[in-house]
């Protein structure tokens, strides 16, 4: 995903203007792999938000020359805060509202972190006549990205084929509510040796087109309202298994609206992957090459499709060479999707 980084607050947060765990029941594994989907692999833009504030780094107060009191309380980047003192926090601006009538009195934090919710006491730095916290928070993220498949049967779609995560902390973006939109590719930066090319895209908040209701490190899946594709273009998937070395081909969408399809070689499998790099590929195609020099940011999610079965999601390049990166299995994604699976189209 080619992710808008933007400006960071250091009071007290970082606003990106733009831009749940939910427990999932067994799906059995067959079931899943008898599905048929219809591979995508048009970009889509992305804005999410978490519920609350996510901690992406700490910082020193008066100047550099006193701790950070969020620091001092043990709180760690990566962790989301819910609540200061008795009041809810779900956004930015509700922490500034909440921050600005903090005096030097100790303040209750409640935070997630790992799954577990823990209170710590935080003691506001009031020296320069205002409290300063020694945090950098950040509510939501925008960027661009590519739809892997839609289910026809459901209304479901996963693309990406890896989590959204917080530029500056990495951790996965806890998700509060997110949406999709139509976009469209309006640039190309060509990617070279050490420095990965991106694709540029347009959206509008007017445009949506889906909702996001999850976002996991195998990718981000929800239910597709607008722009759904023909059902009848629905094709098998392919178990971990079935992937074997040799051609396939990837949809991508790099100019304007229109995808696609382009030789790659799968020149590794990684059988047993505890993580979302599944196989190696090379780009074959010349006029990918030309147009990009490869695998770009904003790709992720480009479906990969080998002897007529839909087998994967592009995920990752390789920064020193990009014409080679790295894929998911369809497998690995349609069980992080879970119960998702199971909903009936509306």
């Amino acid at each position: 995903m080619n992710l808008k980084k933007k400006e960071k607050y250091k009071i007290a947060f970082v606003s990106a203007a733009l831009i749940i765990s939910v427990f999932s029941q067994t799906v059995p594994a067959q079931a899943k792999m008898d599905k048929k989907l219809v591979p995508m692999g048009c970009t889509i833009g992305i804005q999410m938000f978490t519920d609350g504030v996510l901690v992406v780094g700490l910082s020193a107060t008066q100047n550099g020359s006193a701790p950070s009191p969020g620091a001092v309380a043990g709180i760690l980047p990566g962790d989301l805060i819910t609540a200061l003192g008795s009041d809810k926090i779900g956004s930015a601006d509700d922490f500034k509202a909440v921050m600005s009538k903090l005096t030097d009195e100790p303040v209750s934090v409640t935070v997630q972190r790992n799954g577990e919710t823990l209170q710590m006491t935080l003691v506001p730095n009031m020296n320069g006549g205002s409290p300063e916290l020694g945090l950098w928070l950040r509510d939501n993220v925008a960027g661009i990205g590519t739809v892997t498949f839609y289910d026809p049967q459901t209304g479901m779609y996963g693309g990406l084929g890896h989590g959204i995560n917080d530029i500056d902390s990495g951790v996965i973006m806890p998700l509060g509510r997110g949406d999709i939109f139509r976009s469209t590719v309006v640039e190309i930066k060509k990617g070279c040796a050490g420095v990965p090319g991106e694709l540029c895209g347009d959206f509008s908040a007017q445009n949506t087109c889906g909702n996001i209701l999850k976002n996991t490190h195998c990718g981000i899946f929800g239910t597709l309202f607008s722009g759904k594709p023909d059902g009848s273009k629905a094709m098998p998937v392919a178990s971990s298994e079935e992937i074997v070395l040799g051609k396939a081909t990837i949809l991508a969408n790099i100019t304007g609206s229109d995808t696609e399809e382009f030789e790659i070689e799968i020149t590794r499998v990684y059988r047993g992957s505890n993580d979302s790099r599944c196989l190696m590929l090379c780009v074959r195609d010349k006029r990918l090459l030309d147009k990009t020099g490869g695998i770009v940011q904003g790709m992720s999610g480009s479906p990969i499709i080998q002897n007529g079965k839909l087998i994967g999601a592009v995920t990752h390049v390789m920064v020193n060479d990009p014409t080679k990166g790295f894929g998911i299995s369809i497998e690995k994604m349609l069980n992080e999707a879970g119960d998702l699976t199971l909903n009936k189209a509306a």
